[in-house]
């Protein structure tokens, strides 16, 4: 029934396509033109240039539905939260577990798009006998039951750099009593080094150990098109972090996040994860001690909270960059300019600083992605990406002010209502149009776009 529903809709576009054309004249598309391109981008002006924003908005409202319970995403998740289970065990001689949960893209979208913008597979593990608490507070005296009887018990420390921490052992906890009460006892301090082991073919990017699914790996066939599972090991913190006290109480004009949602996030704590500042892992030391605040839990929750529309256009942006390239543009020193999490922090600070109105109003997804693309522009220009959850923390501190970043920024403020909606005529209802009919009548639609009247 989905694939009738889909494959009419994308009649009915391209005829009402076709019929808006004739009573706004002919104009020519402008030619796609790659970031790397020292040229701007193209824009032409239209009699009416809400036309195909208009028909690209009714296409992404009506194709996008919520997920099904059980699909290729899922069924991944499953797979690899039971090898990292089957692992963790067999590495410990089952004295502990890991305990696997689903992060990123997966466990953020509730929508199911027709194209996925879903690269791989994300899931954070944290082991049972590991646990962090705030710098200070007292060690708890009792656990959830997915922790082991004995726990080691490890203080975050700050660093000199805002979302990057230490963690030092503080106290070895042993479990009393069946209802998981504990008592502690002070344990030498020291700093605690990265100790977690990878597989022999996997590979490190950032905190997680990546598995690349080849052609010849069955589980490519599984995945659909997703092309790697990241395995993140961590250390469970069951409190908020100091590092983010002001986010709960923080002053919000517009009520989002309501105060049931921050209670939430606020109860699930944080994690600490396995990687160093970018400007210290070349020092021996910091490299091997240093460890990132996670706030994948709050995230998945506050996502979640999302209208519909606002999943839509995250997923959206997410689409742009990823067939644009914009997330594979490194700078001079090698490291990515722009990357999907400064996405999601783009959209967590819309969903917050901007009213209800000001998204369901015209219901015009394409000049919402304009508007969010041109501050991610003004943040490029500037170099700031506030962190959504630390103050005074800038997710483009190290960044290399280049010409090529100048140029980056300069291209997202170039990019126009116009210009966007036909990039995703172009680049994904035409995919959906191949994907769903194949070449049938619907395909051949696309062959000759050079005009808005034949397209």
């Amino acid at each position: 029934m989905y694939y009738h529903t889909t494959h009419l809709l994308l009649i009915l576009c391209m005829n009402y396509l076709k019929t808006k054309a004739k009573t706004t004249g002919v104009s020519k598309i402008p030619s796609i033109v790659a970031i790397t391109s020292p040229q701007p981008l193209l824009c032409v002006t239209m009699a009416d240039n809400r036309v195909v924003a208009e028909i690209v908005s009714n296409f992404f409202c009506n194709t996008c539905r919520l997920r099904r319970r059980l699909n290729e995403d899922a069924l991944a998740v499953l797979i690899n939260s039971s090898a990292i289970l089957v692992n963790a065990c067999a590495a410990s001689n089952n004295e502990f577990d890991a305990n696997p949960l689903s992060t990123g893209s997966v466990a953020e979208f509730y929508i199911e798009p027709m194209l996925s913008c879903v690269g791989d597979v994300d899931i954070m593990a944290h082991i049972s006998a590991v646990l962090a608490i705030p710098q200070g507070h007292p060690p708890p005296t009792q656990l959830p039951d997915e922790f082991h009887g004995r726990v080691r018990v490890y203080e975050i420390i700050d660093s000199e750099f805002p979302g990057y921490v230490y963690l030092v052992s503080s106290y070895l906890l042993t479990e009393i009593t069946d209802d998981g009460k504990y008592n502690a006892v002070h344990c030498p301090r020291q700093y605690w080094e990265h100790r977690f082991t990878r597989e022999l073919d996997d590979q490190i990017q950032g905190p997680a150990f990546v598995t690349k699914y080849s052609h010849q790996n069955m589980l490519s066939y599984v995945f659909g098109s997703m092309s790697s599972s990241d395995r993140v090991p961590c250390v469970r913190c069951l409190s908020w972090p100091v590092q983010a006290t002001d986010w709960p109480t923080r002053h919000r004009n517009y009520g989002w996040p309501d105060s049931a949602t921050v209670d939430r996030v606020v109860s699930n704590g944080c994690d600490v994860v396995c990687v160093a500042h970018r400007l210290c892992r070349q020092d021996e030391w910091m490299r091997k001690h240093q460890y990132r605040l996670s706030f994948s839990r709050a995230e998945i929750t506050l996502l979640n909270s999302w209208m519909k529309l606002q999943q839509i256009v995250y997923h959206m942006l997410r689409s742009f960059v990823k067939n644009e390239g914009l997330t594979d543009i490194t700078d001079s020193a090698g490291s990515k300019i722009l990357s999907n999490y400064n996405i999601k922090t783009l959209m967590l600070w819309a969903c917050e600083m901007k009213g209800r109105s000001w998204w369901i109003d015209d219901l015009n997804v394409v000049e919402i992605c304009v508007k969010l693309l041109h501050i991610l522009a003004d943040w490029l220009t500037d170099a700031c990406c506030p962190h959504y959850f630390i103050n005074n923390c800038n997710l483009f501190d190290s960044l290399d002010n280049s010409q090529l970043t100048q140029n980056m920024a300069h291209r997202l403020q170039s990019v126009t209502e116009v210009w966007l909606a036909e990039w995703f005529v172009d680049n994904y209802i035409r995919k959906c149009a191949h994907k769903r009919c194949g070449y049938s009548r619907v395909s051949r639609l696309f062959d000759d776009i050079t005009t808005h009247v034949k397209l």
